[in-house]
């Protein structure tokens, strides 16, 4: 097993000791993902400040040595459920208070642990690894570059195929099989195709509509490694014929972007960063268009610790690698969102998505009517 895994460990063995716990069951599949390099699910991870078992089933005999070489494990049969095992686990290393994670373990499963660990108290330990994770490590960042170039690359063949007869859902499938072709899993999440007034839907599904149907098409989109690491990003095309109103709302979107951008370094709180493209929007008249985070840190889920929003006062710090997707939605009318990943540097940032184009003479691609 990679030291990355065994270091990340370690870093979650400091909040068992500073917690005052006996050990800590980790049930969240990313985060067991995480620790361990496991790629498999139905698998929880007992972690004490001497040692770790993963406890898991038949199925993943082969990949568990495979995939964490050196990590005791504790295979149950097909007649004993995953929280007994644990639970047997647990007894074994003789712990009394148990950490677990509450923000995502089951109402059920907390139930059936407390109920066969009798004389173990559960503490809930709440996002303290979604926290390490906040903060990625070297591999990690080549990974996130990695599915950054993938995302570019499909962007660029999405572009190439552009009709006015295909339509949102085609492109979406597209995008996803190009991306899959040069070497993604698969996408960080269902794109997001959005053809004229559909794109005030800041969460909108493709569907029917066709390129042709309006004169924007607003692309949301991200590709996954084989490792899991996601990219995010965000273009609006002009398709069709170019509006005073649009010119006006897209460049009021990209420099609200650039500002928050220009303002990210470690040590600034993410509320202040969000302000910074908020504040913005809204002095330029378009405040009430634009009520959603201004992003989020990504890594093995596309939604992760650190997130910039009006009420977030986390300090950014080197390592993080976040989302600035600043947008303005007029139902209706439609949308403009603009979106690029951004690592925060010793001193500053850097933009991993600088290449993918979004100047407003660059993102005008009319197709053929």
């Amino acid at each position: 097993m990679p030291p990355r895994h065994a270091t990340r460990r370690n870093k979650v063995r400091q909040v068992i000791r500073s917690r005052k716990l006996d050990g800590m069951l980790i049930t969240n599949e990313t985060n067991v993902t995480y620790l361990t390099g496991f790629m498999g699910d139905s698998t929880w991870l007992l972690l004490t400040p001497s040692h770790e078992v993963l406890i898991s089933d038949f199925r993943y005999i082969t990949q568990l040595e495979e995939e964490c070489p050196g990590v005791e494990t504790l295979i149950r049969t097909s007649k004993t459920k995953l929280h007994e095992s644990a639970a047997q686990a647990v007894q074994k290393a003789k712990v009394k208070k148990l950490g677990v994670e509450g923000h995502s373990l089951t109402l059920e499963n907390h139930r059936l642990l407390q109920e066969v660990l009798s004389g173990v108290s559960l503490e809930e330990v709440n996002w303290s690894i979604e926290q390490i994770r906040s903060v990625k490590d070297a591999y990690e960042i080549a990974e996130t570059r990695h599915a950054v170039t993938l995302a570019s690359r499909g962007f660029d063949f999405l572009k190439a195929i552009l009709t006015s007869e295909i339509t949102e859902l085609e492109l979406a499938h597209e995008l996803e099989h190009c991306m899959r072709r040069l070497g993604a899993s698969g996408v960080a999440f269902p794109p997001i195709i959005a053809v004229g007034d559909r794109g005030a839907l800041p969460h909108y599904s493709p569907g029917s509509l066709k390129v042709g149907d309006a004169d924007t098409l607003l692309v949301d989109w991200g590709a996954q490694t084989l490792s899991k690491y996601k990219s995010d990003l965000t273009r609006t095309l002009v398709t069709g014929k170019l509006t005073k109103k649009f010119e006006k709302i897209y460049n009021t979107v990209l420099e609200a972007q650039q500002l928050a951008i220009t303002g990210i370094r470690p040590g600034v709180a993410c509320e202040e960063i969000d302000a910074l493209a908020r504040d913005f929007i809204r002095k330029s008249g378009y405040g009430k268009y634009f009520d959603h985070g201004l992003g989020h840190g990504i890594g093995l889920n596309i939604h992760e610790l650190p997130r910039f929003s009006q009420v977030s006062p986390t300090c950014l710090e080197p390592g993080m690698v976040v989302t600035v997707e600043p947008g303005i939605y007029v139902p209706g009318w439609g949308g403009v969102r603009i979106e690029d990943d951004v690592l925060v540097t010793s001193d500053g940032c850097e933009v991993l998505s600088a290449d993918v184009p979004r100047s407003l003479e660059e993102s005008i691609i009319p197709t053929v009517r």
